[in-house]
């Protein structure tokens, strides 16, 4: 992989001004990654919107099949999908002009970011949201 992700202060600035979450693969349940991480967003005041052909609601809120069907601004894109599924994604979030795509821990694909970097998207891989938010941001 060849990725580059953002310095610290970069991800500090990104997690203290970027507060509209659309949260790809997010899970409705409670013992999944996307949802117990989510949660933790949530709690610290950020917007999330589910992104999930599979469920209806998440946290109460009603979830959006895909990124598309987002009505307004989305600041964050957050992944919790397979590697093999971030080219598609970092499309589709240029397509609605998010600020940044963040693929969770153990995500990364050179294509995605590649496009991403291409299409002026700030794109962060392999970290957590949430750890990082501990780490830099409260």
């Amino acid at each position: 992989m060849r990725f580059e992700n953002p310095t610290d202060e970069e991800i500090r600035n990104i997690l203290k001004n970027k507060k509209r979450i659309a949260v790809v693969g997010l899970s409705d349940n409670p013992m999944k990654t996307s949802y117990m991480v989510s949660s933790v967003m949530r709690d610290a005041g950020y917007e999330i919107i589910p992104v999930n052909p599979a469920v209806d609601e998440v946290f109460g809120i009603k979830a959006v099949k895909t990124l598309q069907d987002i009505e307004g601004h989305v600041d964050v894109v957050n992944v919790f999908r397979r590697s093999e599924y971030l080219p598609q994604v970092a499309k589709d979030t240029v397509a609605i002009g998010a600020d940044v795509f963040w693929a969770q821990l153990g995500l990364a694909n050179d294509e995605a970011y590649d496009y991403l970097k291409e299409h002026n998207v700030i794109s962060i891989m392999d970290k957590c949201i949430k750890v990082e938010y501990a780490r830099l941001a409260r």
